[in-house]
């Protein structure tokens, strides 16, 4: 019995032993062969039978596991791969390989996912990730995460795509994971290693176009695309159209997929304002509910994209939303690059790193919720007023805006250290879900620009596109920069962006900062409740420093409470302090419990903020302080 509409599945054949069930949806084609080219059942040619809908199907009654094979189609002479291969062990361009998942021994079967709540999320590309780039090599680190207190790795996207390095947007085979990394057994490794350490695994997952090498699906079917849409990349995926009823299900089935035969924890859907869809129920809404009948009991966590800034992506159906979990908030991370920068250029025009964008921004998620945005002349965002901090993942680097900096700097290195090291306090205690770009943790130096390995002519035409968009930059438009912008086809690009893990010991007061600050976020009761709106409250106490304040449970009368103290500016002296978030909770005082000064950070040190006669915030610090009953012992 066959568990996917199209593909190459192991089957048990006419005479109980192991077969290949072939399924195909192609009706621009009026007959279909199967040319098995290696492996198992080769050399051989298999006529498919037409169905109903523009289906053809076959089976192979020698072929198995390790099977090679293309497509003839009307009986031409150009052979194409499967469409939904789940490998191509020569790339995009070649032959496809039969896959049998069942044989891999998981040893994950009391792993029930991650909760939603309570999440450190890390953001990875497999193939600069390591200096060997593969899945061995990123599952050997994958202890070191567990350690640091990651709980959920994002993998950047791994549908095959043409050439030897990319970052993985511009796959084509989106059920076969590329061959740069390793097999698919050995995918499989690796999410089976995480689990047993307790980290949960969700894979980017593009499903608003479809890369320009090595893309065939227009051969099977110009139905798997509409020109009624303008898509950024390409052409719009054909979601509502006529004859859309397969494609959707090919893209409905390969989130079920991840989930089902590499037991994955969730998705990142990218770009989702790039999907359009105005059917009755939103692609996005069955992807989302497909997934998660397919993970049974299991928890998935689903993020999704979205630059519009459209909240009923997490709003359930009953509520006329599409059931995802949580949203990238990039107003967060624009409003920490000006603070970290002082530049506010281009997308970040709206923004100025102040106190009050933080302090909303935990309380409310995207700051722009329906205002105008001078930046593209519009209202930019809907309201999401209503939501939890833990619908939101904040983040001060991920792969895009990196890359985007122009010469793909780490924001640690474009910033004053001190302050840089509050930034990181605030990224990691907000009451959303934070995320670190690899090698974030250890202050990594290595760059992460744009690469992709095309042919001459298109390489060409995407490095004119990469110098157009980065052009919308002031500073990236001048011709000295210009000169120095990288050839994302150079391959030296793509290998100066690999990690050197060494740099963990190096910078090891930077690794500390952020192992430390995740300790405190998983293990104090104050910051695991801050993922309720109501469990916290903030102010600004002058234009460059605010407060944070946590509220905990009772116990025997009295609240468990925490202070996020900010100062963004030089030292800040409050002779008065009318700020009521400020005041200790009756018959308790405030104990400074944690700062980004500690010497073991590479600070200067910090002397308490509430001295009895003011409040003294040291410069570009970031201090928590807690709620101590008078009397009882400092020991926490």
């Amino acid at each position: 019995m066959r568990r996917y509409p199209i593909g190459a599945e192991i089957v048990t054949g006419q005479d109980g032993g192991r077969a290949v069930d072939f399924r195909l949806w192609a009706p621009a084609c009026k007959s279909v062969q199967i040319l098995l080219e290696g492996g198992p059942g080769s050399p051989d040619r298999v006529e498919m039978a037409p169905e109903p809908d523009g289906y053809f199907s076959a089976r192979s009654e020698s072929g198995g596991a390790g099977t090679c094979y293309r497509f003839l189609l009307n009986g031409e002479d150009k052979e194409f791969p499967d469409p939904a291969s789940r490998f191509q062990p020569e790339g995009p361009h070649g032959t496809s390989e039969v896959i049998d998942p069942l044989p891999f021994q998981w040893t994950d079967r009391e792993w029930r996912g991650p909760h939603q709540e309570g999440q450190v999320v890390y953001e990875m590309h497999i193939g600069t990730f390591t200096q060997e780039g593969t899945w061995s090599a990123a599952t050997a680190q994958l202890a070191e995460l567990s350690r640091l207190g990651i709980s959920v790795l994002e993998i950047m996207p791994v549908a095959d795509f043409a050439g030897d390095f990319g970052w993985g947007y511009d796959g084509v085979d989106l059920f076969a994971p590329s061959r740069c990394y390793g097999r698919p057994d050995e995918f499989r490794t690796f999410v089976d290693t995480a689990h047993a350490l307790n980290m949960g695994v969700i894979l980017d997952v593009v499903y608003n176009h479809v890369g320009p090498d090595g893309n065939y699906l227009r051969q099977f079917s110009p139905a798997y695309f509409t020109s009624r849409y303008e898509n950024e990349w390409g052409e719009a995926i054909n979601f509502d159209g006529p004859n859309s009823g397969p494609v959707r299900e090919f893209y409905i089935a390969n989130a079920a997929y991840w989930i089902d035969e590499y037991h994955l924890d969730g998705l990142r859907l990218d770009a989702t304002q790039q999907i359009f869809d105005s059917s009755k129920s939103h692609v996005v809404q069955d992807v989302v509910k497909h997934a998660r009948n397919t993970a049974g009991g299991k928890r998935l966590l689903i993020v999704g994209e979205n630059e519009p800034q459209e909240a009923k992506y997490v709003r359930s159906s009953e509520h006329g939303g599409y059931g995802v979990d949580a949203l990238w908030n990039d107003d967060f991370h624009h409003a920490g690059v000006v603070a970290l920068t002082g530049r506010y250029e281009a997308y970040y025009s709206d923004y100025r790193g102040s106190p009050q964008e933080f302090v909303s921004a935990y309380k409310y998620g995207y700051l722009y919720q329906g205002q105008e945005y001078s930046w593209q002349n519009k209202r930019r965002g809907t309201s999401c007023l209503d939501l939890e901090p833990s619908q939101f993942v904040v983040f001060l680097e991920n792969h895009d805006q990196v890359a985007n900096s122009g010469r793909g700097k780490r924001l640690r290195l474009l910033s004053q250290p001190a302050k840089f090291r509050a930034l990181t306090a605030v990224l990691l205690l907000s009451p959303n879900i934070p995320m670190l770009f690899q090698g974030q943790e250890f202050g990594s130096t290595a760059p992460f620009l744009f690469f992709a390995d095309h042919d001459p002519k298109l390489a060409d035409k995407v490095r004119k596109g990469r110098a157009g968009f980065l052009s919308q930059f002031r500073s990236l438009s001048r011709p000295e920069m210009k000169k120095r912008l990288s050839d994302p086809a150079d391959h030296s690009v793509f290998t100066r962006c690999k990690l050197d893990h060494g740099e963990r010991e190096r910078n090891h007061e930077m690794y500390a900062l952020h192992k430390d600050l995740i300790a405190l976020r998983r293990t104090d009761v104050c910051f695991q409740l801050a993922a309720s709106r109501k469990s916290l409250d903030g102010a600004v106490l002058s234009p460059d420093a605010f407060v944070v304040r946590y509220f905990g449970e009772k116990h025997q009368g009295h609240r468990d409470e925490r202070l996020l103290l900010v100062n963004l500016g030089i030292d800040l002296h409050l002779r008065s302090a009318p700020e009521p978030l400020l005041a200790p909770p009756d018959e308790a005082q405030w104990d400074m419990i944690w700062s980004s000064e500690d010497p073991k950070y590479g600070g200067v040190g910090t002397y308490p903020p509430e001295t009895g006669e003011e409040w003294i915030l040291p410069a570009y610090s970031a201090v928590v302080m807690a709620a101590r009953r008078k009397g009882a012992s400092k020991d926490r």
